[in-house]
């Protein structure tokens, strides 16, 4: 495969700034769904995570819905649901009712993890709707044949059969993606013949021996689809490579917390985390974490992203534009990030 330069989607966890709101932040989220729908991207998710000072993206299904009402060509989806914290009818009754929403617009990713700590989690299993993770792949055959326009049946020990369906009326249904950074995830997609999505964007490790083990051990289901996959991926354009590099600089703190247990607080401007060094463990995390990142000017970005896509086979990567603010901006600096790194070839549908 030579560096082409691969398709593009975006992947959006809604960042909180200090003293943003949340009400802001998806004003700030929508706001970009709609440059990137303008500048041809494939698609653009929603990933779910709880409690977090400086994550906006709780609920994926609502976000969809604005983010389709909002847009007229571009794909919207969950990157993704984490299955755990839910009933999966539940999640496919909303996925249903998404897909009628925009039709042959939806993407369903799903996740296993729970996407939150322990506590959320004890929260979210007291409300009775949550799913063993060790039935998740039942659990995602049933969203399967529940968003499909024949739906499921329910058959007991008498012999009766019960149809369910997750709407009244499907005249199509959403497309399923299984997402996750393991062996586990990726072998599952592959025995079930669905599109994989490895989480690069956070995980880092295991890349080509997931998409190895998928590709070799992938089944087609009826759809007669080969395998599909695509990478996520943290990424940072700018005017100038010094510019990018600032605009890094608060996300890449904030995982430095992440991973040395430090409280989290909402996303720092570029002064504020200019103003705050870390300690020597915490710069060491930041340097290793930003070899992993696509960061530059957008010819730098669109290069490396290339490279990146003719390594690991893939045609597609959806880019996490993760460009922090300067003091009294918006959300300048993503939108800046997504319109550098477009070009007629990078976001061909």
């Amino acid at each position: 495969m030579n560096d082409a330069i691969p398709s593009l989607s975006v992947l959006d966890l809604v960042p909180v700034r200090h003293g943003q709101t949340s009400a802001q932040a998806v004003s700030a989220a929508l706001d970009l769904v709609e440059v990137a729908d303008r500048l041809g991207y494939r698609r653009y998710w929603f990933a779910e995570h709880h409690n977090m000072p400086s994550v906006a993206s709780t609920t994926p299904p609502v976000l969809i819905a604005a983010a389709a009402a909002r847009t007229s060509r571009i794909r919207v989806g969950s990157g993704g649901v984490m299955l755990p914290n839910h009933s999966p009818l539940i999640v496919a009754e909303q996925f249903a009712a998404l897909e009628a929403l925009a039709p042959g617009r939806i993407d369903l990713g799903i996740g296993r993890a729970p996407g939150s700590d322990p506590v959320i989690t004890q929260l979210l299993n007291r409300s009775g709707t949550t799913s063993d993770v060790s039935r998740f792949p039942d659990h995602v055959t049933d969203i399967m044949a529940l968003t499909s326009p024949e739906g499921a049946t329910v058959r007991f020990t008498s012999g009766t059969e019960y149809q369910v369906k997750a709407t009244p009326a499907a005249s199509g249904m959403p497309q399923v993606w299984l997402l996750g950074s393991s062996d586990y995830s990726a072998q599952l997609a592959a025995s079930f013949g669905l599109p994989y999505v490895f989480a690069n964007h956070f995980a880092g490790e295991g890349l080509d021996r997931a998409l190895h083990l998928y590709r070799d051990q992938f089944v087609p289901n009826e759809t007669g689809e080969g395998p599909r996959t695509f990478v996520t991926a943290n990424v940072v354009a700018a005017p100038t490579a010094e510019e990018a590099e600032e605009r890094a600089v608060p996300q890449l703190r904030m995982m430095a917390r992440l991973r040395t247990n430090k409280p989290l607080v909402p996303l720092e401007t570029v002064e504020q985390a200019k103003a705050d060094p870390f300690d020597a463990m915490a710069e060491s995390i930041m340097a290793s974490t930003r070899q992993k990142w696509f960061v530059g000017t957008g010819a730098d970005v669109q290069g490396q992203l290339a490279a990146f896509a003719a390594r690991h086979g893939v045609d597609e990567i959806m880019v996490s534009p993760v460009a922090g603010a300067y003091d009294g901006e918006g959300a300048e600096g993503r939108a800046r990030t997504l319109e550098l790194i477009a070009t007629p070839a990078a976001v061909a549908a």
